[in-house]
């Protein structure tokens, strides 16, 4: 099977450039952990530089899209890693649970293959960011891709689930990272940054609605709040065990 990436990552060097805050709360979430497996790593976006890491993704186009001196990458999927048990300190997964076909399995594997520590970054599906106002399909979208909060300690045990605040000037273009730009979200290119969009086959009378409110102004009245803000509560969230003491075996 192809893998997603294959085909929608045409702009995805260009667009998905690493924001270094949240860079930084992910490297703070691995705390000393020394080797770390990287699952749904895509073109090596938030692997840390200072550790031992190896990368896993489906996507041959992703890899071969990685830089030259990025972490070696294994072409595989999240629900068979290629690894014995306790094989890496940590497992990190960043913004891919959701493309995962089999979560529980893939959550299970991410377990299974760290000795102590396992760090996500994924969506709440039940948050509602501004966007859906205009877009209601992208909430019955994340409700439809996205594990609730509660399901993740099922499979890998007690958790601490953070609240993940994205600056409004944040350079990595997923998702909701626009939100103090609406404008950004009328343009086809950029929006070509986020799988959502691709996963939408007609979303032309939410964005023209939303033309028409940022031209009129209605945007800026019903939203001004946003335009203080330097920070914004996308829904973005940190899932992160607790080390060995979060080890937790499927019986």
């Amino acid at each position: 099977m192809t893998a997603l990436y294959d085909s929608i990552g045409i702009n995805y060097a260009d667009l998905r450039r690493p924001d270094p805050r949240i860079a930084s709360a992910i490297k703070e979430a691995l705390s000393d952990c020394r080797s770390v497996v990287n699952v749904g790593a895509g073109t090596g976006s938030y692997e840390p530089t200072d550790r031992q890491v190896v990368a896993v993704e489906p996507s041959i186009d992703m890899i071969r899209k990685r830089a030259p001196n990025a972490a070696p990458a294994v072409k595989a999927s999240a629900e068979c890693l290629p690894f014995d048990d306790n094989s890496f300190d940590a497992a990190m997964a960043i913004l891919t649970v959701h493309h995962w076909r089999d979560k529980p399995k893939g959550l299970r594997e991410l377990r299974r293959v760290a000795r102590g520590r396992v760090v996500l970054l994924t969506f709440d599906p039940a948050s509602r960011p501004w966007l859906t106002d205009y877009l209601p399909e992208l909430a019955a979208l994340d409700e439809a891709q996205m594990p609730s909060l509660d399901e993740y300690e099922k499979y890998l045990g007690r958790v601490r689930v953070e609240p993940l605040m994205i600056p409004h000037d944040c350079s990595d273009g997923f998702l909701y990272a626009y939100w103090r730009r609406p404008y950004a979200y009328l343009d086809p290119r950029l929006r070509s940054g986020s799988s959502s969009f691709w996963a939408l086959p007609d979303i032309s009378k939410g964005i023209a609605r939303l033309s028409d409110d940022l031209e009129t102004g209605e945007w800026a009245r019903r939203y001004a709040n946003m335009l203080e803000r330097k920070v914004y509560d996308a829904g973005y969230r940190l899932v992160v065990t607790d080390g060995d003491s979060g080890k937790y075996q499927d019986h």
